[in-house]
């Protein structure tokens, strides 16, 4: 479908990269509900009446109108997107672009706009976005966030530091990571979000180098009682000078309310199969915070 004015309404080819995928713009906001037609009619809450009382829920302060507006994004967690393998200033995501603006980019669009993270619990516990995990001893170095992540609000992270200096100033890292995601950024639902997150991480982040996906896992699940989605894959690549040829990543993405999602991000190079049950029993360990 040729690319419309951005008042224009219609079913645009979904700005979240899901191939054969179509996904409403009314010419102020995108849909949450994806088609195979683009000659289906509206979909239901793209009733104006729907956006009245979203936008009414949504208003209770001049902050969470300006939230809902743009769209303030949340957290893609990427464990290898560790400080060493990104470049580029700290951001913070937006809404997808309207159609006729998007990028050739696998990730959902960025902006500058920055949030404070929110205070957590002082409890033992590694807390991002509305997820926690227990804190990571040793070999896993202190916790630490990162503003450089993209699309990411609330990041926190431990790693293992797996190959130092394999490129001068460059190291290769185990990584654990949590985050939040939001509806606005693109996460519609948990599935679209950990299909958009391995996107994004496979096709962006590891430098010119081809990056190949074998998903072992890609099903829904439960965490904490809250729907959620796991998409674990082994990874493959050939990065110059660099040992690890491949590693395992595991998503996990948890609708919190109508509005948020949690990530959980695990990368574990091949090199250090002994990091693997860790990421599992943090896994097995995720609790929702509400």
């Amino acid at each position: 479908m040729a690319a419309m004015s951005e008042g224009t309404a219609g079913w645009y080819p979904d700005p979240g990269h899901q191939d054969g995928m179509y996904r409403y713009w009314d010419g102020q906001r995108w849909s949450t509900t994806l088609s195979a037609t683009p000659d289906a009619p509206p979909p239901p809450e793209m009733a104006p009446s729907s956006f009245a009382a979203q936008e009414q829920s949504q208003t209770s302060s001049s902050t969470g109108w300006i939230l809902l507006a743009i769209g303030v994004l949340a957290v893609i967690v990427i464990a290898v997107l560790v400080v060493p393998r990104i470049a580029g200033p700290g951001r913070v995501g937006s809404d997808p672009l309207p159609p006729g603006q998007e990028t050739s980019s696998p990730c959902p669009p960025a902006s500058t706009l920055y949030q404070s993270p929110p205070s957590h619990p002082n409890d033992g516990r590694l807390h991002g976005g509305p997820l926690s995990i227990p804190r990571l001893d040793s070999p896993w170095g202190a916790p630490y966030g990162d503003e450089r992540v993209p699309f990411g609000r609330d990041v926190i992270q431990q790693t293992v530091t797996i190959e130092e200096n394999y490129s001068p100033g460059q190291s290769w890292v185990a990584s654990i990571l949590l985050a939040e995601l939001r509806i606005g950024d693109g996460f519609y639902d948990p599935g679209t979000g950990a299909s958009i997150v391995a996107k994004c991480v496979t096709g962006a982040f590891y430098g010119d180098a081809v990056v190949t996906r074998d998903d072992q896992v890609n099903e829904a699940m439960t965490i904490d009682g809250h729907d959620a989605w796991i998409l674990e894959s082994q990874l493959s690549f050939d990065i110059d000078n660099l040992q690890t040829k491949g590693e395992l990543m595991i998503i996990v993405v948890v609708k919190v309310d109508d509005w948020r999602s949690g990530l959980f991000y695990a990368s574990i190079p091949d090199t250090a199969p002994e990091l693997v049950p860790t990421a599992r029993e943090s896994l097995e360990t995720l609790t929702v915070s509400t």
